[in-house]
């Protein structure tokens, strides 16, 4: 455990000194705060409408309304940007001619996916730690229901886990930046598209497989507030796999 924390920590310290930690979190809290005032501004739209029709307020389901939309486009902008925080994190060292080094080091190939799937992991926890004055700001001026927060968050955590380890997957295929984040990013589309193929056949036995292997099914319920194992089997799981796929490739790499 000693030495995957060490090389998290090493991994991190590279992300801090570069631009590309920073821009992210720029343009993801920048998107994210005009979602989520998007929504904040149609539901005051809504219940203007609503008070000159009937005289009163409308009963809102405010997580419904505000905070669900806003995580579900969330998860969109991450799918977009995730690619660039793993891209980096094979296809450097092979490009930097280091991974001989790091090979020839103490440390087992474990312990080496793990330690930057790791550091990839907390950068990606502390940019949504940034989104929480979100519901703070709101609390201030409305009660907000924290139970489906918390489990929302989990849920973008667990997703974040299954993008970063496809991520580092992509990233030890290649040595080129941008051909990782393609790769990338090619390969978490395709669980999105996924569930747009399980709405066009949902009345069927494949529409039920396709189902549930859609990753944004999945996330749905932890954001209506719903924690159940079917869901997190499948974003652990599915993580396993990435780490698992991405232990393998550097494995057969490690021989050459």
């Amino acid at each position: 455990m000693k030495n995957i924390l060490t090389l998290a920590e090493k991994e991190l310290k590279l992300y801090f000194i570069s631009p590309i930690a920073y821009v992210l979190a720029m343009v993801f809290l920048m998107v994210s705060d005009y979602l989520f005032h998007s929504q904040v501004f149609f539901y005051s739209t809504l219940s203007s409408q609503a008070m000159r029709a009937q005289g009163n307020a409308p009963q809102i389901n405010l997580h419904e309304i505000l905070f669900r939309p806003t995580f579900l486009n969330m998860s969109i902008i991450l799918l977009l940007i995730m690619p660039l925080l793993t891209m980096r994190l094979f296809a450097e060292e092979k490009k930097g001619r280091t991974t001989e080094l790091l090979m020839t080091s103490p440390l087992t190939i474990t312990e080496i996916v793990l330690g930057k799937f790791l550091a990839a992991w907390f950068i990606y926890a502390l940019l949504l730690a940034l989104t929480l004055h979100l519901p703070v700001m709101l609390s201030h001026v409305t009660y907000v229901a924290w139970k489906p927060l918390v489990a929302s968050y989990l849920g973008l955590l667990l997703m974040g886990g299954v993008f970063l380890s496809m991520g580092l997957f992509a990233s030890s295929l290649t040595e080129n930046q941008i051909v990782a984040a393609v790769i990338s990013f090619g390969i978490l589309i395709g669980f999105w598209l996924i569930g747009l193929t399980a709405q066009t056949a949902a009345d069927s036995s494949v529409g039920e497989v396709f189902n549930y292997l859609s990753l944004i099914d999945h996330l749905d319920n932890f954001v209506k507030g719903m924690i159940n194992t079917r869901d997190l089997t499948y974003f652990l799981s599915l993580t396993i796999l990435g780490l698992f796929l991405t232990h393998r490739v550097v494995e057969s790499q490690r021989w050459k």
